[in-house]
Protein backbone atom coordinates (compact mmCIF):
# COMPACT_ATOMS: atom_id res chain seq x y z
CA UNK A 1 0.00 0.00 0.00
CA UNK A 2 3.02 2.23 0.29
CA UNK A 3 3.95 1.99 -3.30
CA UNK A 4 0.26 3.18 -4.03
CA UNK A 5 0.09 6.10 -2.18
CA UNK A 6 3.43 7.09 -3.97
CA UNK A 7 1.33 6.50 -7.05
CA UNK A 8 -1.17 8.45 -5.94
CA UNK A 9 1.50 11.19 -4.78
CA UNK A 10 2.20 11.04 -9.01
CA UNK A 11 -1.20 11.60 -9.57
CA UNK A 12 -1.64 14.29 -7.52
CA UNK A 13 1.79 15.99 -9.42
CA UNK A 14 -0.30 15.78 -12.49
CA UNK A 15 -3.40 17.57 -11.38
CA UNK A 16 -5.01 14.28 -11.28
CA UNK A 17 -6.79 12.62 -8.18
CA UNK A 18 -4.47 10.89 -6.01
CA UNK A 19 -5.40 7.52 -6.10
CA UNK A 20 -2.60 4.80 -6.88
CA UNK A 21 -2.80 0.75 -7.47
CA UNK A 22 -0.50 -1.90 -7.59
CA UNK A 23 -1.47 -5.52 -8.49
CA UNK A 24 0.61 -8.34 -7.01
CA UNK A 25 1.13 -11.95 -7.16
CA UNK A 26 3.90 -14.10 -5.57
CA UNK A 27 5.27 -11.29 -3.54
CA UNK A 28 6.49 -9.99 -7.23
CA UNK A 29 5.02 -6.29 -8.52
CA UNK A 30 3.14 -7.02 -11.89
CA UNK A 31 1.28 -3.84 -12.56
CA UNK A 32 0.95 -0.34 -11.02
CA UNK A 33 -1.20 2.88 -11.92
CA UNK A 34 -2.32 6.15 -10.96
CA UNK A 35 -5.85 7.71 -11.83
CA UNK A 36 -4.57 9.33 -15.36
CA UNK A 37 -8.26 10.18 -16.70
CA UNK A 38 -7.59 13.81 -17.58
CA UNK A 39 -3.79 13.03 -19.06
CA UNK A 40 -5.07 10.47 -21.06
CA UNK A 41 -8.91 11.81 -22.16
CA UNK A 42 -9.56 8.45 -21.12
CA UNK A 43 -13.00 7.91 -18.32
CA UNK A 44 -11.39 4.46 -17.76
CA UNK A 45 -7.85 5.28 -16.83
CA UNK A 46 -8.37 5.10 -13.35
CA UNK A 47 -5.38 3.89 -11.07
CA UNK A 48 -6.93 -0.23 -10.76
CA UNK A 49 -7.90 -0.21 -14.72
CA UNK A 50 -4.23 1.49 -15.15
CA UNK A 51 -2.52 -1.31 -12.89
CA UNK A 52 -4.30 -3.88 -14.33
CA UNK A 53 -3.63 -3.62 -17.82
CA UNK A 54 0.23 -2.81 -16.70
CA UNK A 55 -0.23 -6.64 -15.06
CA UNK A 56 -1.98 -8.48 -17.62
CA UNK A 57 0.87 -7.29 -19.88
CA UNK A 58 3.46 -8.59 -17.87
CA UNK A 59 1.62 -11.69 -17.12
CA UNK A 60 0.72 -12.03 -20.71
CA UNK A 61 -3.01 -13.05 -19.61
CA UNK A 62 -6.00 -11.05 -18.92
CA UNK A 63 -7.06 -12.97 -15.99
CA UNK A 64 -4.66 -12.67 -12.61
CA UNK A 65 -5.66 -15.59 -10.66
CA UNK A 66 -3.94 -15.19 -7.09
CA UNK A 67 -3.04 -11.73 -7.67
CA UNK A 68 -4.11 -8.63 -4.78
CA UNK A 69 -5.07 -5.40 -5.68
CA UNK A 70 -3.70 -2.82 -3.35
CA UNK A 71 -5.61 0.82 -3.92
CA UNK A 72 -5.74 4.11 -2.11
CA UNK A 73 -9.42 4.44 -2.70
CA UNK A 74 -12.55 2.10 -2.38
CA UNK A 75 -13.16 1.27 -6.04
CA UNK A 76 -16.13 2.47 -8.43
CA UNK A 77 -18.83 0.06 -10.32
CA UNK A 78 -16.29 0.12 -13.41
CA UNK A 79 -12.85 -1.03 -11.33
CA UNK A 80 -14.81 -3.71 -8.98
CA UNK A 81 -16.36 -5.19 -12.69
CA UNK A 82 -12.68 -5.05 -13.75
CA UNK A 83 -11.19 -6.61 -10.74
CA UNK A 84 -14.11 -10.03 -11.69
CA UNK A 85 -13.12 -10.29 -15.29
CA UNK A 86 -9.30 -10.09 -14.19
CA UNK A 87 -9.85 -12.99 -11.48
CA UNK A 88 -8.11 -10.95 -9.23
CA UNK A 89 -8.16 -13.06 -5.63
CA UNK A 90 -8.04 -9.80 -2.96
CA UNK A 91 -8.91 -6.30 -3.26
CA UNK A 92 -7.25 -4.09 -0.54
CA UNK A 93 -8.24 -0.41 0.09
CA UNK A 94 -6.93 2.13 1.56
CA UNK A 95 -10.10 5.09 2.24
CA UNK A 96 -13.61 4.28 1.91
CA UNK A 97 -15.15 6.32 -1.06
CA UNK A 98 -18.58 7.50 0.28
CA UNK A 99 -20.08 8.79 -2.97
CA UNK A 100 -18.96 6.10 -5.55
CA UNK A 101 -17.19 3.70 -3.36
CA UNK A 102 -19.46 0.17 -4.38
CA UNK A 103 -17.21 -2.51 -2.77
CA UNK A 104 -19.34 -1.55 1.05
CA UNK A 105 -20.03 2.72 0.80
CA UNK A 106 -22.54 2.39 -1.52
CA UNK A 107 -23.21 -0.94 -2.75
CA UNK A 108 -21.82 -4.34 -1.91
CA UNK A 109 -21.11 -5.45 -4.93
CA UNK A 110 -18.02 -7.69 -4.97
CA UNK A 111 -20.48 -9.88 -2.00
CA UNK A 112 -23.17 -10.55 -4.90
CA UNK A 113 -23.89 -13.73 -5.25
CA UNK A 114 -24.34 -14.08 -9.12
CA UNK A 115 -20.94 -13.39 -10.22
CA UNK A 116 -18.90 -15.99 -11.50
CA UNK A 117 -15.59 -14.92 -9.72
CA UNK A 118 -16.07 -13.58 -6.01
CA UNK A 119 -13.19 -11.15 -4.65
CA UNK A 120 -12.10 -11.30 -1.48
CA UNK A 121 -11.64 -7.59 0.36
CA UNK A 122 -10.28 -5.65 2.91
CA UNK A 123 -10.43 -2.20 4.23
CA UNK A 124 -8.58 0.20 6.29
CA UNK A 125 -4.91 -0.36 5.45
CA UNK A 126 -3.12 3.11 5.70
CA UNK A 127 -6.54 4.64 5.36
CA UNK A 128 -5.36 8.01 7.26
CA UNK A 129 -2.55 8.83 5.32
CA UNK A 130 -4.69 7.94 1.98
CA UNK A 131 -7.74 10.35 3.43
CA UNK A 132 -5.29 12.93 3.72
CA UNK A 133 -3.90 13.18 0.49
CA UNK A 134 -7.44 12.92 -0.85
CA UNK A 135 -8.28 15.87 1.50
CA UNK A 136 -5.11 17.79 0.81
CA UNK A 137 -5.59 17.65 -3.14
CA UNK A 138 -9.64 19.08 -3.16
CA UNK A 139 -9.12 21.15 -0.52
CA UNK A 140 -6.39 23.41 -2.63
CA UNK A 141 -8.72 22.86 -5.49
CA UNK A 142 -11.27 24.79 -4.09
Amino acid sequence: MRRALELADCAAAADEVPVGAVVVRDNQLLGEGWNRVIGARDPSAHAEIVALRAAAVRADNYRLPGAILYVTLEPCTMCAGALVHARIAQLVFAAREPRAGVVCSTDALLDRPGYNHRVAWHEGVLAAESSARLQAFFRARR
